[in-house]
This record gives structure tokens, C-alpha cells and sequence, in this order.
């Protein structure tokens, strides 16, 4: 099977014609604000924005959320009623799948789509978390956000990333006020042995192996 890796951090399945989106954390920033922390409060709105880009990009059959794409089990109460819209808007064109995560456990069911814990597509099981693999087991997953960083020119350049060997994929958080977490920690190591990353540029992605990765 081939992936693409798109440069808003969804990856494409040509053989099935299904778009893979993790991570969106909708809400995320109404859920900063009732802690005090106060920022912009577009996030949902730019998120989306940028996956009705990368579906017309793409054109596929399906879309496939690998979880966390609400931020938190009240996110659906808090959403902009335009951005609900445009939500129910993107689901209606395209058969879409909510894969539940840790932070929507019951991602809500008004909003179009189906919900299930995990999938496969082909011989690949599409999960939110990464799991201990059985002997022929494969696997694309989101959950821990990756990040690579390089060397350059005498510079340190830090993107979001895919990570990826044989086996096993994670894909970039796609919300627009999701973290990162450098490939370079334990979460990771405990995953991979050798991998490659693709990093997201500005004008590109690139890919490295482990050993350039810092």
C-alpha cells in the first residue's frame, strides 16, 4: 500500500481514495480559555478551514479521523454555530469515520459520520493510540503529535512530522493549537527502532532518516 503525506499533516491512501486526518483537538482553545488562558479563539475554525483544503486536494471517497478530534467531551456544546455548519458540511460530502480517542472517548453523533474504536483499511489498522504490534501487524496512528528537528546550514530547523518504519505510522497532530513532541523522546524510542521522518516545510516535506534527526 502507498501513503502520501500532505503538507497539512493529513496522509492519503490512493488505493482506497481515503483521506487520514489525527488529531484536530476542536474546542481546544474555549477549553484554554475556562482555565485562564486566553487566546485567539479560531482555532476550530482555521482547522477546518485547512482540511476543506487538503479534501479538495485530495477529492477522496473517505475521511478518516484517527481521534482526539474533540478536544474534550464538551467541545461539541462550545462550537461557533458557522463552524458546526461547516463541519456538517464537510461530513455530508465525503463518508467519514470518527475514530475515538483519549480526549473523545464518544466523539458526538450529530455531526455526521460513523464512530468506532478502531479500523482497517487493507492490512492496516488505523487506532488513536499506538499499541504493542503483533507478529504481522501494521499500524497508523496519531495520539503523541510528532516533531522532528534538523541541522542546516548552521541552523536547527523544527517542523511537525510523520514518523514511520515498516510497520507502523504516526501522523502529525493537525489542530491549529495542538503541541508537538520531539521523536527524540521515550514516547517514541520505545516505539521505533530505525525510522524515517517526513518533515512539513514551508514549501515542502522532506524526509530524513533517524540518524539526521535531532
Amino acid at each position: 500500500m502507498d501513503f502520501i503525506p500532505d503538507m497539512s499533516g493529513a496522509l492519503y491512501a490512493p488505493e482506497f481514495r481515503a483521506l487520514i486526518v489525527a488529531d484536530l483537538h476542536l474546542e481546544k482553545g474555549t477549553s484554554l480559555a475556562r482555565r485562564g488562558v486566553h487566546l485567539p479563539p479560531y482555532d476550530t475554525r482555521q482547522s477546518l478551514m485547512e482540511l476543506r483544503a487538503a479534501i479538495e486536494g485530495a477529492r477522496p471517497e473517505r475521511l478518516i479521523f484517527l481521534g482526539d478530534s474533540f478536544h474534550d467531551g464538551g467541545a461539541r456544546e462550545r462550537i461557533d454555530a458557522d463552524d458546526l455548519s461547516s463541519l456538517r458540511a464537510i461530513t455530508a460530502g465525503v463518508e467519514t469515520v470518527w475514530i475515538s480517542g483519549n480526549h473523545d472517548p464518544a466523539p458526538p453523533m450529530d455531526v455526521g459520520g460513523i464512530v468506532v474504536d478502531e479500523m482497517a483499511l487493507g492490512p492496516v489498522t488505523l487506532r488513536h493510540e499506538p499499541r504493542t504490534l503483533l507478529d504481522d501487524e501494521t499500524e497508523i496512528a496519531g495520539h503523541l503529535h510528532p516533531a522532528a528537528a534538523v541541522h542546516a546550514r548552521g541552523h536547527r530547523i523544527r517542523c511537525r512530522c510523520f514518523i514511520a518504519d515498516g510497520r507502523r505510522m504516526i501522523l502529525p497532530a493537525f489542530g491549529s493549537y495542538t503541541g508537538a513532541l520531539s521523536v527524540r523522546s521515550p514516547a517514541f524510542e520505545r516505539l521505533f527502532g530505525d525510522y524515517h521522518v517526513w518533515m512539513i516545510g514551508g514549501k515542502a516535506i522532506h524526509r530524513f532518516p533517524k540518524r539526521q534527526v535531532r
